[in-house]
């Protein structure tokens, strides 16, 4: 059976090819770095109040916004902020900042936004 073609490593520039997470065997301890940066879930506010309330807002809104625009009928799994809150707990608890998306629209969203969340944000061309 053929194996799978390597990828790049993550790390800009690096010529080496990646071994777990996306990153060489040079280049493994970056992603530790963003992930003890970033913190994990609850620090990030994503708590028993918000697992609470993520609940309350897919019962009330089944179906993934994106999709249903394009004519599809998929389940939301996701409450997403349509403005990243980036810490702003005010913006993070705004209701009228939440969308219902499913797993791939969101991923599709926040890739396109900030490169994912431990990889580089993308640069936009002007």
């Amino acid at each position: 059976m053929p194996t799978a073609a390597k990828k790049p490593c993550y790390k800009a520039g690096c010529p080496e090819f990646a071994t777990i997470n996306g990153y060489c065997d040079k280049h493994q301890t970056v992603k530790r770095e963003a992930d003890k940066q970033r913190g994990n879930a609850n620090d990030r506010g994503y708590g028993h109040k918000w697992r609470k309330e993520r609940l309350a807002y897919l019962v009330q809104n089944p179906l993934c916004v994106t999709c249903k625009e394009n004519g599809h009928i998929v389940a939301a799994k996701v409450v997403d902020h349509i403005i990243p809150h980036k810490g702003d707990d005010k913006l993070f608890w705004r209701r009228s900042n939440w969308q219902a998306l499913c797993v791939t629209c969101h991923n599709r969203k926040t890739a396109s936004e900030d490169g994912g969340y431990w990889m580089p944000t993308k640069k936009k061309n002007k």
